[in-house]
């Protein structure tokens, strides 16, 4: 529950500070509607400008702190990144246990309770037959007060600021069910009835609802802290003309450092001495390594692969481009709405009304009747028919039966948001690597430009590539071995990191790696014939012997076999489809028309990703998106629905709201559907909520209809709404 807050107007600031940006931590909210309120008392503070994130919990200066403790919720000022993320893991492991454990005490409690209103469907049964009410009172008073405490502080809050939320409309009606039952069970008013289990339900049912928001939202800050870890904690700086690891803390811009093969970058910095190839598969999705030589960017949580680099930092901590992307994570998720957004806006409108009604009953009845008692029965029945018990169900039960068919149908899917909004989208950005294609490349054809046989050219790269770490050396080492290629030795080994290799095959001198390493080493290079095949969207690996070119070895990411059908049906249910790529423009091209997408588009970064999703968002469109690797994570988290492929990095899975775990692009387009036919679940349950209020409190408040009948309405309206969710298990 992050608030960005900053100081002074932001037409005034042609240079922020470096202290204008600061962050609270606040404590207490439970709904949007909350979240809302303290936005709006921060932004009345003189010089602020406040937008707040529910779901990353982070401000500064005394002023700020004390306007949200007038709201009613805590705040405190936010420390370290690294100990900020620990304190809020603890405390969600904390809440979440507590929740837990009061959710299985409500329910051991009400069980007993609930045969209650069972009795109501017996021809002749009465409702208070089976317990007696003292034990009614002994099992209901603690899963009132001391289990739905919560509610009680949440509708505090709300009253105090000045809303009206969720809470208030659940501590109203089950306040004035268990009241009204205590002072007939007191009091001995046995031609009365209680209504004990109708106030434990909806506090059980309600807790039922906060733990299953509560297990959607867990998962929101994991990818954030996964993120955080690709970065080293250590690394290793020149001190005093000395080589020492210090922590990566206490690394500052100006430092040198070296990073060695196999190590992952600490800092942002540029390469100063050295060769080598970097993954930076995180950062661009792409396995293809990078070459590093002297004036390269290299980037924090990228992996140096072989070679020794020594390098400047220039930038650090949050200034990383690691700490951007979990910045971009940490934003997008935190705009996300609450399950429970729905609920929360028709309380409050609906909670005055309800409450304007019943007193207004009490009013008219008493004066009508000169009695006291027909005046609170009716006006009790009017808040009984309006209690939330259907309301709060509409939504988690039509959610729980939809997830449960999509994970029989390889989608799982992560909160009610996405399933709402799924079936809303008209564009659909895909990642290319590991989500349209396979992931990983692999010769697709080798040519000949000499004498030689293409078993030879593949031999003698393969011999020159054995050992390698990249992935396209990999690649060719496989498919010589596939086609069982015997392998000439290799003398006088050499590799130039991030360019190629060399050694002597018998009596000449081979080279295997780009064109340029070829060129500079005097090989001729026929360059239309390579001009063909890079416009075919592959990549390169030239082989030459004895100064003289072989051929070359060509390689590409491999199309999943059902992305071509998954485009197709996407499209046929009027879904635009873009694909956004950190590789090359031609590559992406090429993959784009061989799939069926019109729209596509190369050298993407994460934050041109992110950038452009919110284009198209702007211009009024739901998007969805597609990945697999560490590098989508922030389109995914903006996106207003994310895909996952199941095979991609925990990183991506974890920014997602929706997992295929058949690897299969089709399965988007079944969680598409699928989210049609919840939504509709959903307004259906929606309307039988509000049917029976509608239908029943004008009738509640004229007498025609007895508390005992509103509880039973409730009952029947909980029942309608759980049977038509359940419809959703035929869905295809």
């Amino acid at each position: 529950m992050g608030i960005a807050v900053t100081v002074g107007s932001p037409s005034s600031r042609p240079a922020e500070p470096p202290d204008a940006h600061v962050e609270l931590a606040l404590e207490g909210m439970t709904c949007a509607a909350c979240a809302a309120r303290i936005e709006k008392t921060l932004n009345r503070v003189p010089g602020v400008a406040a937008g707040v994130n529910f779901a990353t919990e982070s401000a500064s200066v005394e002023a700020l702190i004390a306007a949200v403790t007038r709201t009613g919720y805590g705040a405190r000022v936010r420390r370290d990144e690294a100990v900020e993320r620990g304190l809020e893991s603890a405390q969600r492991d904390a809440a979440w246990r507590s929740l837990r454990r009061d959710l299985v005490v409500a329910i051991v409690l009400t069980a007993p309770l609930l045969a209650q209103m069972a009795l109501m469907f017996v021809p002749g049964g009465r409702h208070e037959d089976l317990l007696p009410r003292v034990l009614q009172l002994a099992l209901a008073t603690p899963v009132q007060f001391v289990i739905g405490r919560r509610f009680y502080t949440g509708a505090w809050r709300a009253l105090r600021g000045g809303g009206a939320n969720m809470d208030v409309l659940i501590v109203l009606g089950t306040s004035i069910a268990w009241l009204w039952s205590t002072v007939v069970t007191v009091l001995g008013m046995h031609d009365e009835h209680v209504y004990f289990e109708a106030s434990a339900a909806i506090v059980t049912l309600v807790l039922l609802g906060k733990a299953l928001e509560a297990r959607a939202r867990a998962g929101t800050s994991a990818a954030i802290e996964g993120l955080l870890k690709l970065a080293p904690r250590i690394a290793h700086v020149e001190r005093e003309g000395h080589e020492v690891d210090v922590p990566l803390e206490q690394v500052v811009v100006g430092d040198r450092f070296v990073v060695r093969a196999g190590e992952a970058m600490p800092v942002d910095g540029v390469v100063r001495e050295g060769h080598a190839s970097a993954d930076e598969s995180m950062l661009t999705g792409e396995a293809r390594p990078v070459p590093k030589a002297a004036g390269d960017k290299v980037y924090a949580g990228t992996t140096n692969l072989d070679g020794r680099l020594r390098c400047e930092a220039t930038g650090v901590g949050s200034a990383t481009l690691l700490a951007g992307i979990v910045r971009l994570v940490g934003e997008a998720q935190g705009s996300k709405a609450p399950i429970q957004r729905l609920a929360d806006r028709v309380s409050g409108i609906f909670v005055p009304v309800v409450v304007a009604i019943a007193v207004v009953t009490f009013v008219v009845t008493w004066s009508v009747a000169g009695d006291a008692t027909p005046a609170i029965v009716n006006a009790v029945a009017v808040l009984v028919i309006a209690c939330p018990c259907a309301l709060g169900l509409a939504t988690p039960t039509a959610i729980i039966v939809g997830t449960g068919r999509g994970a029989q149908l390889g989608v799982l899917i992560r909160n009610a948001v996405a399933l709402e909004n799924a079936g809303r989208l008209t564009t659909l950005v895909v990642d290319k690597t590991g989500t349209v294609t396979e992931g990983t490349p692999e010769v697709t054809s080798v040519h000949v430009l000499s004498d030689a046989s293409s078993d030879d050219v593949l031999a003698t790269a393969a011999a020159l590539e054995q050992g390698a770490l990249h992935p396209l050396a990999q690649a060719i080492v496989a498919r010589a071995r596939e086609r069982g290629l015997a392998l000439p030795i290799v003398r006088d080994f050499g590799a130039i990191p991030g360019q190629g290799t060399l050694g002597t095959l018998g009596s000449d001198q081979a080279q295997v790696g780009s064109l340029a390493f070829l060129v500079a080493r005097g090989v001729e290079v026929d360059q239309a014939r390579v001009d063909a095949l890079v416009a075919r969207g592959e990549s390169i690996v030239g082989v030459a012997r004895g100064g003289q070119m072989m051929g070359v070895v060509a390689l590409a990411d491999r199309v999943r076999d059902t992305s071509r059908a998954a485009v197709a049906e996407l499209i046929r249910e009027g879904i635009d489809v873009l694909m956004l790529s950190g590789d090359n423009h031609a590559t992406v091209d090429a993959i784009a028309c061989d799939v069926g997408i019109a729209h596509a588009r190369g050298a993407m970064t994460p934050d041109a990703k992110v950038e452009a999703i919110r284009r198209r968002q702007d211009a009024g469109e739901v998007v969805g998106m597609v990945g697999d690797g560490i590098n989508d994570a922030p389109a995914l988290a903006a996106a207003d629905v994310s895909f996952a492929i199941g095979a991609g990095s925990a990183i991506a899975i974890e920014a997602a709201d929706v997992t295929v775990v058949r690897n299969d692009l089709r399965a988007v387009a079944d969680a598409i559907r699928l989210s049609r036919a919840t939504r509709r679940k959903i307004r259906q349950n929606l309307f039988f909520a509000f049917a029976y209020n509608v239908l029943g409190i004008p009738r509640a408040a004229l007498g025609f209809l007895s508390p005992v009948i509103a509880g039973a309405a409730m009952a029947m309206s909980s029942v309608s709404v759980v049977g038509n969710a359940l419809l959703l298990r035929k869905a295809r």
